[in-house]
């Protein structure tokens, strides 16, 4: 049996969490570090979820030797810098979404990676999730609603008072945090080469996107329509029609269910997940493949894509004349 790998948390935040009873619950991986900017902040993480190590710095945790896998779980303006650091120790990244401010930061570091040959990976949850991967199938199929014309999407919760979602300083804005999950989707349903995109968005008093819609309009007629919003909960639905009939997803963020109809409304199935732990475990397990393998990229997520969708977030934001403190550097 292969040695389990002992994955590194850094960021002690909400969604660090979410990794660690992941991770804890996996069979092929151990819970072992966990690092905030306080050692108390770290220790209290490792009460709660059985850590093995705390550490008061993420220095500290990128230097343990016995790190394999270290997963980023900072704001979008720190992960620059800390997979730099990763890199030049030559650990192993899963990096959270959104990867980096901007593409020029996310190039510096893929180039960084392919140099010392280290695993890099974008931890974008949907693209790694076995049921995502069953709905593009399915979509494409032929035998479900036809051929694919049209995708809507949407999603957004109430959350901009948070301090990361408010400030340019932390890459705030819908974008980064939710415009990501149907760009993504859209992407992997009609391909990442739309000709052309129209979109608009409101900000806030510190000119961050607050709501963002979005429109893709692909080479043979389709399109892609998605709205975000951090200003207020929506039904996260996606709806992929086609000539014959449309499927609805209940939750792009995390798909449970996808019911199928023919063109006249008539339901004509229902599909369901499959049990997860909490759907974070998909990329864990690609990261663990990919470095068993000598990988230093995901195959659900590669490093072209990833470039690929920092190099469409930044064209939006140029367009909407948002702007962040690391564009400048």
């Amino acid at each position: 049996m292969d040695q389990l790998f002992r994955v590194g948390i850094i960021g002690a935040g909400h969604i660090a969490a979410l990794m660690a009873e992941t991770v804890r619950r996996m069979p092929d991986a151990h819970l072992y570090a966990i690092a905030s900017r306080s050692l108390e902040k770290a220790q209290e993480f490792q009460n709660k979820w059985n850590v093995e190590k705390a550490y008061g710095s993420y220095e500290e945790l990128i230097q343990d030797p016995d790190v394999d896998l270290i997963y980023v779980a900072t704001p979008h303006s720190h992960h620059y810098e800390q997979v730099r650091f990763c890199l030049l120790h030559d650990k192993a990244v899963l990096c959270e979404k959104t990867f980096t401010a901007n593409k020029a930061q996310a190039e510096e570091l893929v180039a960084l990676a392919r140099e010392r040959k280290v695993f890099l990976g974008e931890a974008i949850w949907t693209r790694y999730m076995p049921f995502s991967k069953e709905i593009v199938r399915m979509v494409h199929s032929g035998e479900l609603i036809g051929r694919p014309y049209m995708l809507t999407a949407n999603l957004g919760y109430p959350i901009e008072d948070k301090e990361r979602i408010r400030k340019p300083e932390l890459c705030g804005g819908a974008l980064l945090d939710l415009g990501v999950y149907p760009i993504n989707l859209a992407f992997m349903i009609f391909g990442n080469a739309p000709e052309r995109i129209l979109s608009c968005c409101s900000k806030n008093e510190l000119g961050v996107d607050l709501q963002n819609s979005m429109t893709f309009i692909y080479p043979e007629g389709q399109m892609a329509v998605m709205q975000t919003t951090a200003r207020c909960a929506n039904d996260r639905m996606g709806v992929v029609s086609g000539d014959k009939g449309y499927l609805v997803i209940d939750n792009i963020n995390n798909p449970q269910t996808v019911t199928v109809y023919d063109a006249s409304h008539q339901q004509t199935g229902v599909y369901t997940c499959p049990p997860q732990i909490t759907g974070y475990e998909y990329e864990v397990r690609a990261a663990i493949e990919a470095i068993r393998k000598g990988m230093i990229e995901p195959e659900d997520m590669p490093h072209a894509e990833t470039l690929h969708i920092m190099e469409l977030l930044d064209g939006l934001r140029r367009e909407w004349g948002v702007t962040y403190p690391a564009d400048r550097l």
